[in-house]
């Protein structure tokens, strides 16, 4: 097929639009139609476009479409000239006249294609004036991106007319590759899903949709050569109830699983290339591999037996990367997967692949030696060379996670550094060709929200303003390195995504915010008014039947120092004209409640509920935040070893008077890889003390294990310390609240000392890493 591109700039036939269109049209249809006066009633005057334009400029006054408008376009825009037409038919009466010649007219509506004026791949010009309404595009994906922006753009004025301000737009991407993961092995969505998922993103100008296939929890494309798959692989015969981290585990006994047929996959294809989308089939290796060897378990080093996995996270078990046989499957599913996926690249995973196995196998050790490798790490990069220079010989290229840069693959393979930005910084200084993918800003699977109420999440916490915030060309790199950077795109690992609502509740916004950072040109972003067209394309979100986060004006806080040895609390929020009324008491705030004007004292123990008021009526949830007053607050306090990774956060916050949630996702958790926590606390004069306390994560599944001994020490003058507790076995998973009492003693420094245990031992999770040990408040009475 001629439909294989590098940046999405093909030019599909309006053959294969009409193919699409009588499937397609009524679903694409029911969703422009939707996108229209709600979104902008509120703000007719102002254009309101997501992701923002390059250039956008407002006229004077507004033009009119009738029934007796005509629409013109050339031959090659029929297919979008039609959809553009029957999302106009519903508010003027009937269809337009179509004029093919595309000769200029008065009361017209143009679609052109021209190169010359518009310069850039899949860029447009959108023009509204007295008697006209003209799009032109660089190419065909131009004009279509048109027309979304022109869809935002419409209101109804009167009965069979509709009303569009006057103005121009120029505009044209940033990145070539705008991509959105999704993760169907882990949870499975329909293809009706699938094909409003694409709707979506066509709609805010994304055009990568990349299809995660297969995983250690079940195996999702059919592969004809290996019916196995099918019959076994793509099902598990129960699912965890819960995080992983809670324990015991507990399953819900429930075979769940299933797969996209090869007619189903080519149906999803035509539909995403009729809105411009490219989808990124991939399939992974060398680990994540749990499923399919449950079917085969000879490719598997110890030959099984195998069971798909009902938990979430790594598994030891990958496939034999000494096993001639694992690469002749390898190639045989691949071969069907370029007959079903015309996109040029092809993505082969390689990311969380445990060598233990590799390290024991026979098969593997000879590999190793025949090849002259150096360990099992260069053995790794010997699979996906393999793997990489196979795809090369079917004209595809490969990509893969992060991972794959340690085992040295070629520079044909495009990086995803979900690892962070360090690892897309590395890739990109080495002339790698990177998709910036950083799970700390752009995965949609952790929490949104530090709301108590929020639905089970990943862990991290990425709330809209991080993520639209997020730059994806750092400052380090210069402009030949940042030329490598070649797009961005947003992570939807689906643990904890049960179904299409939970989905859309995690995605929504987060993936609009994304949009303008994978279209707009940097200079164009500006939160506060994304905020402002966020809050009109809610009705938009609403009328697409979209189970959208409805809280991103949530009241958010902020402790700081203050007088007197007391923290302020200050409270914010994004919603205009809205006053926070708040108590300390614990009660519902009402409009009878305190107005918020300037930070609260926090000078005793209280549990502060604040909410949003705009007019009569409270706006959204309840926030709370429990203070604990005790003797250490603000206090000095030294660290003998910095916490570590993201939980790298100032020593004073052991001594903030908030107590950090299970979820440990809320700042407030100090986390040691390997290392002891070792904290000195000068109280700043003789105190009496007869209480120390301090909370300890023990999360085995998270890596997460309590200090093997804690002690606490106590002294006058900081140089003895005499020891009033230590004890050891803090086993509660979850949170231990460590708590010794003793004779008041009047001191002045306080020595908290925990003992990490080092490296998780044998038979634990994540077998032979450096072991966290976490921390949170340390309390002094």
């Amino acid at each position: 097929m001629q439909f294989i591109a590098k940046n999405m700039q093909t030019n599909l036939s309006c053959m294969i639009f009409r193919n699409a269109m009588n499937k397609t049209l009524r679903l694409f249809l029911l969703m422009t139609l939707l996108f229209i006066s709600p979104v902008l009633r509120a703000q007719q005057t102002s254009f309101s476009v997501i992701p923002e334009p390059v250039y956008l400029k407002k006229g004077n006054g507004s033009v009119n479409i009738y029934a007796v408008t005509t629409i013109a376009y050339p031959g090659e825009l029929k297919a979008s000239g039609e959809l553009l037409n029957e999302a106009i038919r519903p508010f003027t009466g009937g269809l337009l006249a179509v004029n093919t010649s595309i000769r200029p007219g008065t009361n017209q509506i143009r679609l052109e294609l021209d190169s010359a004026s518009v310069k850039e791949k899949e860029g447009y010009h959108l023009l509204v004036k007295d008697d006209q309404i003209l799009i032109k595009g660089h190419d065909q994906a131009g004009v279509f991106y048109g027309i979304q922006s022109l869809m935002q753009l419409w209101s109804p004025a009167a009965k069979n007319v509709l009303r569009l301000e006057k103005g121009e737009i120029r505009d044209y991407p940033r990145f070539n590759y705008r991509g959105m993961h999704l993760d169907v092995g882990r949870h499975m969505y329909s293809v009706a899903f699938l094909k409003k998922f694409i709707d979506l993103l066509s709609v805010y100008k994304f055009n990568i949709f990349h299809w995660h296939l297969t995983e250690d929890q079940g195996w999702r494309i059919e592969i004809k050569r290996y019916p196995k798959l099918q019959s076994v692989s793509a099902w598990r015969n129960g699912t965890i109830i819960g995080h992983k981290k809670e324990a015991p585990h507990t399953f819900d006994g429930q075979k769940y699983g299933g797969y996209y047929t090869q007619d189903q996959i080519r149906e999803v294809v035509r539909y995403a290339a009729s809105k411009y989308v490219n989808i990124l089939p991939e399939i992974e290796m060398p680990g994540h591999a749990l499923a399919a060897l449950t079917a085969y378990p000879q490719l598997g080093c110890t030959g099984g037996p195998y069971q798909t996995a009902q938990f979430w996270g790594v598994f030891d078990d990958v496939f034999c990367a000494g096993n001639e046989e694992v690469y002749q499957f390898m190639e045989d599913v691949l071969d069907e997967v370029v007959g079903l996926f015309p996109y040029a690249y092809v993505h082969i995973g390689g990311d969380e692949c445990p060598k233990l196995k590799w390290k024991h196998c026979a098969k593997c050790q000879k590999k190793i030696k025949e090849n002259g490798l150096k360990d099992e790490h260069e053995l790794q990069g010997y699979f996906m060379k393999r793997m990489e220079k196979y795809l090369n010989s079917k004209n595809r290229k490969a990509v893969g996670w992060d991972e794959v840069l340690e085992g040295g693959v070629s520079k044909n393979t495009t990086i995803m550094n979900w690892r962070g930005e360090q690892s897309g910084i590395a890739a990109a200084k080495e002339k790698y060709e990177v998709i910036m993918t950083p799970e700390n800003m752009l995965y949609f699977d952790y929490y949104q929200s530090l709301d108590k109420n929020e639905p089970v999440a990943a862990g991290n916490y990425t709330p809209l303003s991080k993520v639209y915030g997020y730059e994806p060309i750092p400052d380090s790199l210069s402009p030949e390195q940042a030329a490598y950077i070649k797009g961005v795109q947003g992570g939807i690992w689906t643990e904890y995504m049960k179904d299409e609502k939970h989905l859309e509740y995690m995605v929504f916004p987060r993936a609009l915010a994304l949009s303008e950072i994978a279209w707009s040109g940097k200079k164009e972003k500006n939160y506060p008014w994304f905020l402002e067209k966020l809050r009109h394309h809610r009705n938009f979100l609403n009328r697409m039947k979209v189970n959208y986060y409805p809280y991103f004006d949530e009241i958010t806080s902020e402790i700081k120092p203050g007088t007197n040895g007391n923290p302020l609390l200050t409270l914010k929020t994004t919603l205009p004209k809205a006053q926070i009324r708040y108590t300390l008491d614990g009660s519902v705030p009402n409009l009878k409640s305190k107005l918020y004007q300037g930070p609260v004292l926090l000078n005793r123990s209280m549990v502060l509920n604040a909410g949003l008021f705009v007019g009569n009526k409270r706006s959204g949830r309840i926030f709370n935040q429990a203070y604990l007053q005790h003797s250490g607050i603000q206090k000095k306090i030294s660290l003998a070893h910095a916490p570590a990774g993201k939980y790298n956060f100032p020593a004073g916050l052991l001594l903030n008077g908030i107590e950090g949630h299970h979820r440990f996702n809320d700042s407030q958790w100090l986390g040691f890889s390997g290392k002891d926590l070792e904290a000195t606390i000068d109280l700043g004069a003789l105190t009496p003390v007869s209480q120390i306390g301090i909370n300890v994560f023990h999360y085995p599944w998270q890596r997460m294990w309590a200090p093997k001994k804690l002690s606490f020490l106590v002294s006058v003058d900081g140089k003895e310390f005499k020891e009033v507790y230590t004890g050891g076995n803090f086993d509660l998973n979850g949170i231990n609240k460590v708590r010794a009492k003793f004779p008041l003693v009047k001191v002045r420094y306080l020595k908290i000392i925990g003992e990490n245990i080092g490296r998780v031992p044998v038979g634990g999770y994540g077998e032979g890493e450096k072991a966290w040990l976490m921390a949170d408040e340390i309390i002094i009475n």
